[in-house]
């Protein structure tokens, strides 16, 4: 009795904590929100020392070494010299360790920086994250004045780069 009592609880609580938590919805024409996160190359990034500059794309992805994740990982890395002809920076995330990200970056020849957010707090700012812990898969476009261009919320891990390049040259960049 006590057993089931705890559980009750503890779903109870649970489901108080998940009620109060809030919900970010990010739309186009919002601020980005500013991230400062270690990446796969060993180097710090901050969207805010792109501001004025550049844009930035930021590919979330749910977990390292996953299926879906790795096919969007080969896209981006077997299309690069394509997206480097647009002048933004772009970024794979996710709320993998540093050391996860790392090894997944080396693992698939990734040639550009993968994002680590293992506090989950950029994550919960942008409300990329699940209900399970993870990220979800949307990509997102931030303009040079820091602001939302577009959100992707149904990427095709496969396409992705392409999906990606098809983008930047709609939003002319």
């Amino acid at each position: 009795m006590r057993a089931l009592f705890a559980l009750v609880l503890t779903a109870a609580l649970t489901s108080a904590v998940a009620a109060q938590a809030p919900t970010v919805t990010l739309k186009a024409g919002d601020p980005a929100p500013d991230f400062t996160l270690k990446a796969s190359d060993g180097k710090t990034y901050s969207l805010s020392d792109y501001r004025g500059k550049k844009p930035v794309v930021i590919a979330w992805f749910p977990k390292a070494f996953t299926a879906g994740c790795t096919l969007e990982c080969k896209s981006l890395a077997a299309n690069g010299d394509r997206l480097r002809k647009h002048d933004v920076a772009y970024f794979m995330a996710s709320v993998d360790t540093l050391e996860d990200n790392t090894r997944f970056a080396q693992s698939e020849k990734a040639d550009f920086p993968m994002l680590s957010d293992a506090d989950k707090s950029v994550a919960t700012r942008y409300g990329v994250l699940a209900a399970r812990g993870f990220a979800n898969r949307w990509t997102f476009y931030i303009d040079k004045d820091g602001r939302v261009a577009h959100i992707d919320r149904a990427v095709n891990p496969e396409t992705s780069a392409e999906d990606i390049i098809a983008r930047l040259n709609q939003l002319k960049w």
